[in-house]
């Protein structure tokens, strides 16, 4: 019986499922939160609804990784490393080079590292991982699974920024976007829900969560995305700005003394959005906890909700109507309030939520008879669709 464990590496935090081929059955999962910070915590749910958890203070990625190998064998999840058979890693940014899922060899890693310019948060941590898993199970074969993928096939008009041609072409500058293996799955289980087939099928899916991205889908393919060069613009994220003048990058390195352009990008990304707007958290539960009694975290929730409105009504009149919007990632599945006031935003598309459906939400159809478009909440599953996608090689 073959087993395939998924990785996702962050920059501070592991998530992994242990998968059991071909039944996809779930053997189980876990997560490691606040590496290399103190209590770091460890979890890992298995077997019928049974939980393990431990806190370790400055758990370093590897000693994380070892703990997981240690504790599914503690636990009895695997007897021995041996029965890994397979280890897939999400990889942010494949840029133009890779276009599928691989087999990691030497060479692909090499240039995974790379094509961290495109994804510096991300791809030098997956890279780190999978040259951890490689120490810890050497035998097995890893794969690269790219959050990349869905989008290399956007139309041109949609792909290009408004640049000197020369300059796209020579440097590979273009939208990338990224969340597409969430994309990905949101598109076909759509198709699933909706008794339609892929080709046929006219999207916006709206992965919600501390990163956010839409896209727009067309036939069944990626037609637009909010995502562009790198996973830092679109809609407000966590602690990423979004959607800004590039002119600001100089201006504030001159107003604050900043002689490196990459003080000012990691701000950027990991001091902005709902944490930089609220002053209270890049946690969108914790910023509602307060919206009625601190008017910057009432801020943040309207630039939020004012962003996702603006793409998503876009992409609606780029898509000439669709059959559906869809809901996902943690904000977008857990929060029946949010997903109001983005429909209530949306009125003129003519799309309704049912309140009640809204309100138990789970997966399925939440919009109102007579809503124009459909509405769905898909709960998404990357690690599912990277199984998949390992499966198909």
């Amino acid at each position: 019986m073959q087993k395939t464990l998924i990785i996702n590496a962050g920059s501070s935090s592991l998530k992994w499922k242990l998968f059991e081929m071909p039944s996809e059955v779930i053997l189980a999962s876990g997560l490691v939160e606040r590496i290399s910070m103190p209590g770091s915590i460890f979890t890992i749910k298995y077997g019928d609804h049974q939980k393990f958890e431990k806190t370790v203070d400055n758990l370093s990625q590897e000693a994380a990784a070892k703990m997981v190998f240690d504790e599914m064998q503690n636990l009895k999840i695997i007897n021995e490393l041996s029965e890994i058979t397979a280890v897939a890693h999400r990889v942010v940014a494949g840029g133009q080079v890779f276009k599928s899922a691989v087999e990691v060899t030497p060479e692909v890693l090499k240039k995974i590292k790379e094509l961290s310019n495109f994804a510096p948060l991300h791809n030098p941590m997956e890279a780190k991982g999978i040259e951890t898993m490689a120490k810890t199970l050497p035998n097995v074969v890893q794969y690269a699974v790219f959050d990349s993928k869905f989008f290399t096939d956007l139309p041109e008009k949609n792909a290009i920024y408004s640049l000197p041609y020369e300059l796209t072409q020579k440097y590979q500058i273009r939208r990338y976007g990224e969340h597409g293996i969430s994309h990905t799955y949101l598109t076909k289980r759509a198709a699933e829900l909706l008794n339609k087939p892929k080709s046929e099928l006219d999207l916006v899916t709206m992965h919600l969560g501390s990163g956010a991205s839409l896209a727009a889908v067309k036939n069944g393919k990626a037609f637009d995305t909010s995502m562009g060069f790198t996973p830092l613009t679109g809609v407000t994220m966590g602690t990423r700005a979004g959607d800004l003048d590039p002119a600001l990058v100089p201006y504030l390195m001159q107003e604050l003394k900043a002689d490196d352009p990459n003080e000012i990008m990691m701000m950027l990304n990991q001091k902005s959005g709902l944490l930089g707007i609220s002053g209270i958290s890049p946690d969108m539960r914790e910023i509602k906890a307060k919206e009625q009694t601190d008017p910057r975290a009432k801020l943040a929730v309207d630039v939020f909700i004012n962003r996702i409105v603006k793409y998503a009504g876009s992409f609606l009149t780029e898509l000439n109507g669709a059959d559906a919007l869809v809901f996902a990632g943690g904000i977008g599945e857990h929060n029946d309030d949010l997903r109001q006031e983005i429909i209530d935003e949306l009125a003129i598309f003519n799309v309704k939520l049912d309140k009640d459906l809204n309100k138990a939400g789970h997966e399925g159809l939440i919009s109102s008879p007579d809503s124009a478009i459909k509405v769905l909440l898909i709960p998404t599953d990357e690690e599912l669709e990277m199984v998949r996608q390992v499966a198909e090689l």
